[in-house]
């Protein structure tokens, strides 16, 4: 099978596992958003971090923590799981407080700095074309946050800020994809039950069996989701896979007003529709470079 071959089997393969990620999350997301209107935010992300970490133990080769230190990356490690701990609090504090489709929306930026990112620390190489497209993305980013006097919320600039970190994470996984899978997942979930766990102290509320249920199944689907994030962008380039994450806003449009009632506002719908169209350009132009390499 010639190396063409499996460089375009990878690559579909990373989208493939980008698309299931957004929809896993999307579903998380939703359901942790209806137990956050009861339970605080921290408490929540605790047992998510707890069920998903004993989940992923399970499939950690032995001597997979070893190569924290072996491969000498541990610096990277450490900024990679930092980056993603505190952007899942960003976005879930945000989205307990705001409609899912607006965060969600927010976080579409997310692919648009992961392309900027990886032309100045992946040397994956970005013509004017697509920084235009990264421009415009952001053009429908002021769209969407329509920041007229008093109107920009806090809960969307956390959300910004989250997004902007997401971005770094991503970035920072591709430049770790020698690394095992499960030990990204696991590092992540480590980080993230200290930051919880840190931040307990702001209130614990006895969950109900439902809400318990309920966490439960937040915990295990993102750790799937998690694992299918870090697969793709082991098998795909991050320029490549990072827009498929724009599916995300569809389900959450669907879900929010399913699950919670809530109308995406015609700016937000605006602002989704400039950035995707931006990221799908970013898609496409990467595919027309990459076919006219030698």
């Amino acid at each position: 099978m010639g190396v063409a071959v499996v460089d375009r089997q990878n690559t579909l393969a990373g989208v493939g596992l980008t698309l299931l990620s957004a929809v896993m999350f999307a579903n998380t997301n939703a359901a942790a958003k209806w137990v956050m209107a009861e339970i605080p935010t921290s408490e929540m992300l605790w047992v998510r971090s707890v069920i998903a970490l004993a989940v992923v133990s399970l499939f950690m080769p032995r001597r997979a923590w070893a190569t924290l230190w072996t491969d000498g990356q541990w610096r990277l490690h450490l900024l990679r799981n930092a980056c993603s701990a505190i952007e899942i609090l960003c976005f879930y504090w945000a989205v307990s407080r705001t409609p899912l489709a607006e965060i969600t929306t927010i976080y579409l930026t997310g692919p648009i700095y992961v392309t900027a990112l990886a032309a100045m620390f992946l040397g994956e190489k970005v013509g004017w074309r697509r920084w235009t497209a990264v421009a415009v993305g952001f053009c429908g980013v002021v769209v969407a946050m329509q920041p007229q006097a008093g109107s920009v919320s806090v809960p969307v600039l956390v959300a910004l800020f989250g997004s902007g970190l997401y971005a770094a994470s991503l970035v920072v996984t591709r430049r770790l994809r020698a690394s095992p899978s499960t030990l990204l997942v696991a590092t992540q979930m480590v980080t993230l039950l200290v930051l919880s766990s840190a931040s307990g102290g702001l209130g614990w509320v006895m969950p109900t069996p439902r809400q318990l249920m309920v966490m439960l199944t937040i915990g295990v689907v993102s750790m799937l989701a998690f694992w299918c994030v870090n697969q793709g962008l082991r098998l795909a380039a991050a320029s490549v896979v990072a827009p498929f994450n724009y599916s995300s806003i569809v389900w959450a449009s669907l879900l929010g007003y399913l699950v919670f009632g809530d109308v995406p506002a015609p700016h937000t719908l605006a602002g989704a529709a400039i950035i995707i169209g931006a990221g799908l350009f970013i898609l496409v132009r990467e595919r027309r470079v990459r076919s006219a390499a030698p």
